[in-house]
């Protein structure tokens, strides 16, 4: 209801509606004076010319603010039939904006083409390109996150868990859909980089503690290999390790890699087509959700992640912090630069944008009539001459300056034709 509520910005409105009013009606009363002050002299000369376009111009001052005045209420207070419309007319009205903005703007091709014109993925990433932008969108997403974390509590996620993904998880079929998954992981790349984590904190790790690794390979030494030559072979092999992680890191293509993927590709297929596969996967499912401890287990999992997850949101120098500002500092050079992820998100979001106008389009549109429905008609109609009756008032200043020329224009003829 904040349309029909008094606004500081009102009495502006409000002023210049009576200055334009002023100046309209000021140009019907002195083109009346000049009618009768011109109707006495003689009509054959220029005074003709005069007195019959002062007439016009009354008679298109007078037309065009009945026509004004009609809109909005009855002229001189006069009931006369098709006056004062908008109170009359007001659900019409509604329902005329609801089917207007429903045809016009409530459509998945208007709404796909606005979209593509607004090029939010580049947009985006121009934004994303400024440090301080970056650190907002985090800080956001962190307030949000911290807001959202701290909702969801540790027995409704055991309730969650107990009463229906466990028991769900447990008729499924889990072999299918996991190789269906893997399967699509492996075919976008997904997973690399979480093998590039893996690989980099591998190789911090290493560097960090040649201790624990020398003490590993140690233990395994043969009893009668001298020392010194179990510190040579595990020096050997540190560095050996040390350097194998650093070229699987800096070739996308390395052997390594490769065998990976054709590993993970084999285990997607098998999940899929191999019923000895499917059925040990079956087998595997069964037994661990079939244990008490599962649901524990995952609950405490989940405690420990969010406390971690809360705690490293709160510390700016934390690893989140800094991978976030990567990434969004890598997803906005991609967002500039890569056409093919702008049209992938751009098909997303036209995607998006076309379901809900397609599915809600229309009730949302009906807010329109259910709003202006529940308007007061007298108080609306005010309101609505408020906001456009200023800009209305130009027609009754072009209706008395047009009715001007055509009386001119008539009188003209007239002459001409001996009249």
């Amino acid at each position: 209801m904040s349309f029909l509520v008094e606004t500081p910005a009102d009495e502006a409105r409000r002023r210049g509606l009576r200055q334009m009013r002023f100046v309209a009606t000021a140009l019907l009363v002195v083109s009346a004076l000049i009618w009768l002050a011109t109707i006495r002299l003689d009509q054959s000369g220029v005074w003709g010319y005069v007195n019959f376009a002062a007439k016009a111009a009354m008679v298109g001052a007078l037309a065009d603010w009945f026509a004004v005045t009609a809109l909005f209420k009855h002229p001189l207070g006069v009931p006369v039939p098709h006056t004062a419309l908008v109170k009359k007319r007001k659900a019409e009205l509604g329902r005329s904006l609801e089917e207007f903005v429903t045809q016009n703007f409530m459509t998945e091709e208007i709404a796909r083409d606005r979209l593509l014109a607004a090029d939010v993925p580049k947009r985006l990433g121009v934004w994303l390109a400024q440090p301080a932008h970056r650190e907002r969108a985090l800080t956001e997403f962190v307030r949000v996150g911290k807001v959202g974390l701290a909702r969801i509590k540790d027995e409704d996620v055991a309730a969650l868990l107990d009463d229906f993904l466990l028991p769900r998880l447990a008729k499924e079929p889990v072999a299918p859909i996991a190789g269906t998954l893997l399967e699509g992981i492996v075919d976008d790349g997904v997973h690399h980089g979480l093998v590039d984590l893996t690989l980099e904190h591998l190789q911090e790790w290493l560097r960090e503690n040649p201790d624990a690794f020398a003490a590993v390979l140690g233990e395994r030494a043969p009893w009668w290999s001298p020392p010194w030559v179990d510190g040579k072979v595990i020096g050997w092999t540190y560095n050996q390790v040390i350097a194998w992680i650093d070229d699987i890191r800096s070739s996308p293509r390395h052997p390594a890699r490769v065998a990976f993927d054709d590993l993970l590709r084999q285990l997607s297929s098998d999940l899929q087509t191999d019923p000895e596969v499917m059925e040990r996967a079956e087998a595997l499912k069964s037994r661990l959700l079939s244990n008490p401890q599962v649901s524990v287990s995952l609950v405490s999992l989940w405690g420990s992640f969010k406390t971690t997850l809360l705690a490293a949101m709160d510390d700016r120098s934390s690893y989140f912090w800094r991978r976030g500002e990567e990434l969004l500092e890598h997803l906005s050079g991609r967002l500039q630069d890569d056409d093919e992820v702008r049209q992938r998100i751009d098909g997303f979001l036209g995607d998006m944008v076309g379901f809900f106008v397609n599915t809600y389009g229309g009730e949302l549109a009906q807010v329109i009539s259910y709003t202006v429905d529940s308007w007061d008609a007298d108080v609306a109609s005010k309101r609505i001459e408020l906001f456009v009756g200023r800009d209305l008032q130009f027609i009754r200043i072009n209706g008395t300056i047009i009715g001007a020329l055509a009386g001119v224009v008539i009188h003209a003829i007239s002459q001409v034709l001996g009249y």
